[in-house]
């Protein structure tokens, strides 16, 4: 006799009306009215938005030239009693308006993993961090690049966290808080990510037709979800998370920061996902993750082309599958965004 409650838990994944909004339609009117319905449901589990900042009234804190590049780093205004930090890398030497690239970081020490330095603010060097510098590796190839601090990281934990977590985050205690407020937060993340956006396209170095984002591991649940619900993001990277939450998420321990309540009511991760459509979308994954497995990889990108197709854009849809772990490759990606982007490589 057994007391466990796996074929329970089973039974309520597999139940029927649960994930009622998975994707099925066939035809492009079918697709849009599925898609318009999800889109409103995925902002209500997220928790809705509010406390929106009109004027992210932004502050220059510092500004570092290195031989192709420049890297500042600003305060913004997100919400009442909130700032961000954002990184703001800018190629020199290119003529007209750039391209712009919103990096999102995973889990780690927050935005300065992405940029090229440690948690204590000096060059990391050939640090193997798994971020793998992507931040830089763009803005090296043209674009300009802007990577805020997620809520929770870096400098960016809770005061009490600082002292007693000095090498983790603030996850935990930040969205239990913000559950029990009917918040959550991914959608804080996402709505943070948003007004970063807001802020760079009023940059006059940028061309805002021309907006991309990049997201590794707990960036890549914010990438895809900022670009399923922000019209403006022509282009999309999804790094190490592409997945099912069945065959992932609900696999093993993961962030709290993974987890939105009730959503597995109306979709699983890659209709989320495909929300994306039909704007361009690129799945990047390491063959080894052990966080983010294969065979939910491939099960979700088998659902994202049929997304893809219903939405009469199935070249839209890209992926590299490559042989590595829970880490950002870059090897075909960062030129799909050139190519999406319209990045003109100087000769």
């Amino acid at each position: 006799m057994t007391w466990n409650p796996d074929a329970y838990l089973e039974r309520l994944y597999t139940a029927a009306g649960t994930q009622r909004l998975a994707f099925q339609a066939g035809s492009r009117e079918s697709w849009q009215a599925w898609r318009s319905e999800l889109k409103e449901k995925l902002i209500e589990s997220l928790g809705g938005w509010g406390d929106t900042i009109q004027d992210p009234s932004p502050r220059l804190l510092e500004r570092v030239e290195y031989e192709d590049y420049v890297r500042e780093r600003i305060e913004l205004q997100t919400a009442e009693s909130l700032t961000m930090p954002v990184y703001v890398l800018l190629p020199k030497g290119k003529q007209g308006k750039l391209p712009v690239v919103v990096g999102c970081h995973g889990h780690g020490y927050g935005s300065k993993s992405a940029v090229g330095l440690l948690p204590n603010g000096d060059e990391a060097g050939d640090d193997p961090n798994v971020h793998h510098k992507f931040g830089v590796a763009l803005v090296k190839r043209g674009f300009a690049v802007i990577v805020p601090e997620l809520l929770g990281f870096g400098d960016r934990k809770l005061e009490q966290e600082v002292i007693v977590n000095r090498d983790t985050n603030s996850c935990f205690p930040i969205g239990v808080f913000l559950m029990m407020l009917g918040k959550t937060i991914a959608g804080m993340r996402i709505q943070e990510t948003m007004a970063a956006i807001d802020y760079v396209s009023t940059r006059p170095e940028i061309d805002a037709s021309r907006i991309g984002i990049f997201g590794l591991s707990g960036g890549g649940l914010v990438a895809a979800f900022t670009a399923a619900l922000d019209e403006r993001i022509r282009a999309a990277v999804v790094s190490c998370y592409t997945n099912t939450f069945y065959d992932s998420i609900l696999h093993r321990r993961h962030c709290i920061d993974n987890y939105i309540p009730g959503i597995l009511r109306y979709a699983e991760m890659p209709d989320l996902i495909g929300l994306t459509a039909p704007r361009a979308l690129f799945i990047e994954a390491g063959e080894r993750d052990q966080l983010f497995p294969l065979h939910g990889t491939k099960k979700a990108l088998a659902k994202l082309e049929q997304v893809y197709t219903a939405a009469g854009v199935p070249d839209q849809l890209a992926s590299h599958l490559f042989p590595g772990g829970h880490e950002v490759c870059g090897e075909q990606s960062y030129a799909w965004l050139e190519r999406q982007l319209q990045l003109r490589r100087e000769t």
